[in-house]
């Protein structure tokens, strides 16, 4: 008899490691308080990037982001608010912006993103899985000398990684980009990146698992657990209960919430982030396009369509939509493409999503110890797409007891 996992969380996390799972014989369910069509697994700029190797917690991030709070279009804010959640984040994150823990981070987020990135690949050649996968590489912008200098860095700290990263002068970037007049003086281009359209990788994922059997049940939030000491015996919701010989926590932002019922921390905070996507527009780029001094997202995706994202706003989860920061995506897309007169989308047209952030940038994955047969799968910060493939495999592994596919002990749930 297929042993019984419950997935708590139907994102890219939970329904990639459903997908690893059924694969390996489990019976699957999977438990969302949406509707599994909707959150940041829909809405994110659709990168599968091994470039990004920095987490979010780095030196100066601290300066920069007071700096920041003053400036209602600017691309980071955290709202002020008596939170002792908020305050404990705060501090971790703080006490993680160091030189030591960026490069201690680098290699274990280079290996999860090409872990992923391969899969991904994998993925691509399964019938009825076409999720528009492009493997062109992306470029990161600059347009100031000081960011050009922290460009050569990064490229020593890329090649030493092994990634395929070069630095394109302005003439070499135009080339690259031959249909766009750009204002910057330069790129970083990694080769190695690629693009996917994360609403048809959901529906492709979403598509897969029903066809195999994964019961994939909506509408259900999570409201407590069966437990006999160390061992959860299933999971509860409002209006029923699901048994479980194993339970895998990937509810995103709310994984915080769910594992409260645990008596178990996960310091992590919703950092809100924006975009909007037109079809057949005329702004048109051929590769993912980073503009780092403004830290927004333009992507090309599916064929006609361009999404422009960004912002990092750490608020409440019910805070109201700021479309201050809509705009000021768009009027940071203007100033390094200036024939692009992108106007304001109405408030429908425009996405907006809590990613889940660990204090730390690094995702949360693996077992505790205060129960046998419970795995989390969180944490993901804006690299969920991006390491969903990879993680859904690494909780396979974790479940079945087997060796995982590279070093997962700096993204330990309970690491310090």
């Amino acid at each position: 008899m297929s042993k019984e996992v419950i997935i708590i969380g139907g994102g890219i996390i939970g329904l990639s490691s459903a997908f690893y799972l059924q694969d390996a014989g489990y019976k699957v369910t999977v438990l969302d308080t949406t509707d599994m069509q909707q959150g940041c697994s829909y809405g994110n700029a659709g990168y599968v990037c091994p470039s990004h190797f920095v987490p979010l917690a780095t030196p100066g991030i601290i300066k920069q982001g007071l700096k920041w709070m003053l400036n209602a279009k600017s691309p980071f804010y955290v709202q002020p608010r008596l939170s002792g959640e908020l305050i404990s984040w705060g501090l971790k994150f703080m006490k993680s912006a160091t030189k030591e823990h960026v490069e201690r981070s680098a290699i274990p987020l280079r290996d999860i993103a090409l872990l992923s990135k391969q899969l991904y690949e994998s993925w691509a050649q399964l019938p009825g899985m076409d999720f528009a996968y492009e493997p062109k590489g992306m470029l990161e912008l600059f347009k100031t000398a000081e960011n050009a200098q922290h460009a050569e860095h990064t490229l020593k700290d890329a090649l030493a990684l092994g990634l395929d990263t070069r630095l394109l002068n302005k003439a070499e970037l135009q080339a690259m980009e031959p249909g766009a007049d750009i204002d910057a003086i330069g790129a970083l281009y990694f080769a190695g990146d690629a693009q996917l359209y994360p609403n048809k990788l959901m529906q492709c994922l979403l598509n897969w698992l029903q066809q195999k059997g994964v019961r994939l049940i909506g509408s259900q939030e999570v409201t407590g657990f069966i437990t006999e000491g160390k061992v959860l015996k299933g999971v509860k919701t409002a209006s029923q209960q699901y048994p479980a010989d194993h339970v895998v926590l990937a509810a995103g932002v709310w994984s915080s919430a769910v594992a409260k019922q645990l008596n178990l921390r996960l310091p992590m905070v919703g950092g809100r982030g924006y975009s909007v996507t037109y079809e057949n527009a005329p702004y048109k780029v051929h590769h993912s396009i980073i503009l780092s001094e403004a830290r927004v997202a333009i992507s090309p995706m599916d064929g006609n369509k361009i999404r422009f994202g960004g912002t990092m706003e750490i608020t409440g989860v019910n805070a109201p939509p700021r479309m201050q920061r809509v705009q000021g995506i768009l009027e940071s897309v203007k100033r390094y493409f200036p024939a692009y007169d992108i106007p304001m989308p109405a408030a429908d047209k425009v996405w907006y999503g809590y990613r889940p952030c660990s204090a730390d940038g690094l995702p949360y994955i693996g077992n505790v110890q205060q129960y046998t047969n419970l795995t989390i799968a969180t944490g993901h910060s804006m690299l969920g797409i991006s390491l969903g493939a990879g993680t859904g495999k690494l909780v396979s592994e974790l479940v079945q007891g087997v060796p995982a596919s590279m070093d997962i002990t700096p993204f330990h749930p309970q690491r310090g």
